[in-house]
């Protein structure tokens, strides 16, 4: 695999780029694509190393789009960018709508300052456009240069993923910004403020957060971030913007469970918005379209949403939804943070037994993700892998989740081995996958 690098620039008190943290990023090879690129020290390009990994869905000739899950500040979010390409759950998402997975890696240093890559005026939009264009020649996608970009980010991943769509509202298919948004009011000794396009508000946002980041507990370490994201959201708002707001009642900056309202969310803007041919611009969606809710950050009566046509509310402080899945969902997901799925995982695939030792695959569900799984042997319960699902941000997952949303490492394998086999005795083997809601597959 070839790797991309620009200028280098040593930065006072920092790691060197080649050893960790930044050095443990897992392999990439076919479906997974990595380039990487030193800092610089020319005005305006990004002065921190960065690396971008994709992933592309083995069955796609010609990808539809693109989803770039960013981290947030701090060495130990950037780190945590190292494994989110390779997220199972996501992928799933990625692989339905025919796009790319993309996870950056900011090689920020501990303590320096997170604005020089996560305000993308600062050269990490213009380095994240020379990515796609290596990719897509390293990839054999040329189109990742011209395709629609989903964006999540997580705190000052939110800043990026919103700035980005404030600068580039016609690359913007949809918009998920968890803890963070970028500014849009002058405050002096902080960046610029954004201006809010027309064409901007017609990219849907959702700003997502947890209760405990200034909704209910106003003392918190990021008790400031339920008033950016409530000024960003009214200021949309009243231009009739895209918007809505979805609050987490039980966590706090980490990521909880949102990517249990995340999924349908980004599905239903997707589905809408995706063009049906290469070249096509976004097709948009409106006022019209969506279903509506008022704004009750603090209300634990949470007022089911209704369709455009029965809303009575004031529409300026109207939580916008892209459609009726989304709305139940995003009901569920505000009252207790669990949304409710009835439908099985995939059945796994690719059984194969050497010797004693059992390897599959499998497809996440999309809309709960995969638990784990059940190997049975000669009909019989063998073993849960893993024994107990990890994850102490949320619903246990059987790749363990960061405080980012991502998978920890090192990234689990769908493996086993039956230490209590017997030789030369012949077995009967089977996998059954578990979402997180607990259904069973096939």
């Amino acid at each position: 695999m070839r790797q991309f690098v620009l200028l280098c620039v040593v930065l006072v008190g920092s790691v060197s780029a080649q050893e960790p943290p930044y050095a443990n990023l897992p392999a990439a090879a076919p479906p997974y694509y990595r380039v990487r690129y030193e800092g610089s020290t020319q005005t305006g390009e990004l002065v921190y190393p960065v690396s971008f990994t994709i992933w592309i869905p083995p069955h796609v000739k010609t990808l539809r789009g693109l989803i770039i899950h960013q981290h947030g500040c701090g060495e130990g979010s950037c780190t945590s960018g190292q494994t989110g390409a390779f997220d199972l759950h996501w992928q799933a998402l990625a692989s339905k709508h025919e796009c790319a997975l993309m996870s950056p890696v900011y090689e920020q240093p501990e303590k320096a300052d997170c604005q020089l890559w996560c305000d993308p005026r600062n050269g990490s939009d213009k380095i994240f456009q020379k990515s796609l264009e290596d990719l897509g020649a390293e990839t054999r996608h040329p189109e990742l240069v011209t395709i629609p970009w989903a964006i999540w980010g997580h705190s000052g991943g939110g800043h990026w993923a919103g700035g980005m769509t404030l600068l580039h509202p016609e690359r913007v298919a949809a918009a998920w910004l968890r803890s963070g948004v970028p500014p849009i009011a002058a405050v002096a000794g902080k960046p610029a403020p954004y201006e809010i396009s027309q064409a901007a508000c017609q990219v849907p946002i959702m700003c997502n957060l947890g209760t405990k980041e200034g909704v209910t507990d106003k003392e918190s370490r990021f008790a400031g971030v339920w008033s950016g994201n409530e000024a960003f959201f009214l200021a949309l708002r009243a231009k009739k913007g895209l918007i809505g707001v979805s609050i987490d009642p039980l966590s706090s900056h980490d990521c909880g469970n949102q990517r249990y309202l995340a999924m349908p969310w980004f599905d239903a803007c997707l589905t809408a918005r995706l063009p049906a041919a290469l070249g096509e611009s976004l097709k948009p969606m409106s006022n019209d379209d969506g279903w509506f809710a008022p704004l009750n950050a603090v209300d634990a009566n949470v007022v089911a949403p209704v369709s455009a046509a029965k809303f009575a509310g004031d529409i300026e402080k109207s939580v916008w939804l892209p459609n009726e899945a989304a709305a139940v969902a995003w009901t569920q997901y505000v009252r207790d943070s669990s949304v409710k799925d009835t439908t099985p995982p995939p059945a796994p695939t690719n059984l194969q037994v050497v010797g004693n030792v059992l390897t599959w695959t499998a497809e996440a569900d999309l809309e709960s993700g995969l638990a784990g799984f059940i190997v049975e042997r000669d009909g019989q319960l063998l073993v849960n892998v893993p024994e107990q699902p990890k994850n102490p941000f949320g619903r246990p997952i059987f790749q363990n989740l960061s405080y980012s949303d991502t998978p920890t490492q090192p990234l689990v394998e769908m493996k086993y081995i039956d230490t209590k086999a017997e030789a030369g005795k012949t077995y009967q083997y089977r996998v059954i996958a578990v979402n997180t809601v607990g259904l069973k597959s096939k």
